[in-house]
């Protein structure tokens, strides 16, 4: 029985009780080297890639530039790497196996070309890492051509395709041009194919935006234009430009993603945010860190009723160049980091910010949240957003995790490690938790590893007492290569789920095929009325080495 004094306590423990946290940024923990590329590659691990240049991590010796970054120490250990791997890109392939493609000359006698370069990181299940090294074989593991800031998609066979970029080092716009494709492991007899579209869209048509359709064939962005093409066939097919002449690509660097896709007819669209409108004749000599980036977003449902009906255009908050989109487990997409004005690159446009090196100012601090089926004119919202105090500029990274938060590093406007000025070399790594990370999340228990398409399985969850599952989702998801303003190959894919009665197990049914979800890694995430669980890691397909047969069931289009 309470005594006076307890019932008199109670209101005021209960009102002291801690609510749970919304969005939040905590600073955790320092990278080592700067993120200029980012990939996670297990549970536990990101792999990061910087330039060659003066880390403070080391390594045999001397600075390293690469590093694993552990999710649950919040510490990097130094990955030995040969090849320099400044603005390369990479991906996954259908076995599992993380690679790693492209860079820049050697700059130092510790390193090697890293244009040419393919590097491996086969499945680890070491979660510190310590064991799993990176191969680099410059003799036998190579691409075609030397290629700097290309751009990479995993493709339906679970090979990587690997699009654009250019020969050798250009300050600022695309000098001496890559315009053709190529593959790993290798097609065509490792001769690359030329492209129509990359030698259009010069010159500004580094890290061209790239999408796997859910029938195979791949859409592509980059300058004002878009196309689709036909890998099978080696055809490109134009489609309309981006509305008003905005231009997405580096150095203009809009954000850019395929929006969710939902069975049954996995409907795909695409979302372009931000950019520049300056025209891309214009001498670098005369533009400025100061130029406002553009507000324009355009989505296009890629039918061909909408193709026909072209682009849709909204406005964001605010202009950003360099930010980065990240798809969540609920179907939200997350606008985060990068600029209000100027442009990618350093130390090339003449009015640079003063003093620095930096080609764009105004860094946007808050993140802002983009709802796919609200309501056009009502679908982004900074409501609830926190607000950072680090600048993500030029080479920064940004990547979901598999525990469903996000992860944020790098930003380094500058030709190598400097911290004397105000948008220095940043080393510091940060987090974006959103609410659920706060509160009791449900729990999937004994995902199968392997799980082939077009499969129904059923696993063991926990639901919180709270959560009354009045709305289920689904989400398998690649969580892409961070690299330049652009995620290659993030995806997700909604799949059909019936929770059981007594909420203590859910059946899910896996992705039609593998045009769908190109077979290899991805992360399941169970989320019940906007709470989201950790991410089961699983392979998606038959695990084979690329290039893979055709797998489950064929959809009609």
């Amino acid at each position: 029985m309470f005594s006076f004094l307890q019932l008199w306590i109670l209101p005021l423990l209960v009102a002291a009780a801690p609510s749970p946290l919304g969005w939040h940024f905590v600073q955790n923990g320092s990278t080592g080297v700067i993120p200029i590329e980012a990939i996670v590659v297990s549970p536990t691990l990101a792999i990061l890639f910087d330039r060659v240049q003066n880390d403070p991590l080391q390594i045999d010796g001397h600075n390293a530039w690469g590093a694993l970054w552990n999710f649950e120490t919040n510490t990097a250990m130094a990955l030995r790497v040969v090849s320099d791997t400044w603005c390369g890109t990479g991906g996954f392939l259908s076995n599992g196996t993380m690679v790693s493609v492209a860079g820049n000359v050697a700059e130092t006698p510790d390193t090697t070309d890293g244009r040419m370069m393919i590097r491996l990181f086969e499945p680890c299940t070491d979660p510190s890492g310590a064991s799993c090294p990176l191969i680099e074989d410059a003799q036998n593991l190579r691409l075609a051509q030397n290629r700097w800031y290309p751009s990479s998609l995993r493709i339906f066979d679970g090979s990587l395709m690997v699009v654009g970029g250019m020969h050798e080092l250009a300050t600022f716009y695309n000098a001496d041009p890559a315009n053709s494709f190529e593959f790993f492991p290798s097609k065509d007899n490792g001769t690359p194919r030329p492209s129509p579209f990359l030698e259009r869209t010069l010159p500004a048509n580094l890290f061209p935006r790239v999408f796997a359709l859910p029938d195979g064939k791949i859409f592509m962005i980059a300058n004002t234009q878009s196309i689709i093409y036909d890998i099978e066939t080696n055809t490109e097919t134009r489609l309309p430009d981006i509305p008003n002449g905005v231009r997405v690509s580096n150095p203009f660097d809009a954000s850019a993603t395929l929006l969710p896709l939902n069975p049954p007819h996995f409907t795909p669209e695409v979302l372009v945010c931000g950019g520049s409108t300056k025209n891309d004749s214009i001498p670098v000599e005369e533009l400025s860190a100061q130029d406002p980036a553009s507000d324009q977003c355009s989505r296009i449902t890629l039918t061909p009723e909408g193709i026909k009906k072209g682009w849709i255009v909204e406005r964001m908050l605010e202009g950003r160049v360099m930010s980065e989109m990240i798809l969540m487990p609920n179907g939200k997409v997350m606008i985060i980091n990068g600029a209000q004005t100027g442009y990618g690159a350093f130390n090339s446009v003449l009015n640079r910010v003063a003093g620095e090196q930096s080609n764009s100012d105004h860094p946007a601090f808050t993140p802002v949240l983009y709802s796919p089926d609200a309501p056009l004119g009502s679908r982004f919202s900074k409501e609830g957003m926190p607000t950072t105090d680090i600048a993500r500029l030029y080479h920064s990274v940004v990547t979901l995790t598999p525990s469903g938060n996000i992860f944020i590093a790098g930003s380094n406007p500058n030709d190598g490690i400097v911290n004397t000025t105000k948008f220095h070399s940043e080393f510091r790594a940060e987090y974006l938790n959103p609410p659920y990370m706060s509160v009791q999340r449900p729990v999937l228990h004994d995902v199968p590893a392997n799980i082939p398409f077009n499969h129904p399985f059923t696993v063991a969850i926990d639901v919180p007492a709270k959560i009354r599952a009045n709305n289920v989702k689904v989400a398998l998801m690649d969580l892409g290569f961070s690299s330049h303003g652009f995620h290659s190959s993030l995806r997700l894919v909604f799949m059909d789920a019936v929770l059981a009665r007594d909420h203590k197990s859910i059946t899910i049914t896996s992705p039609p095929n593998n045009r769908v979800f190109p077979p290899g890694p991805a992360y399941i995430f169970l989320t019940i009325d906007d709470v989201t669980s950790t991410g089961a890691h699983v392979i998606v397909g038959d695990g084979g080495a690329p290039p893979v047969k055709d797998q489950g069931i064929p959809l009609r289009f």
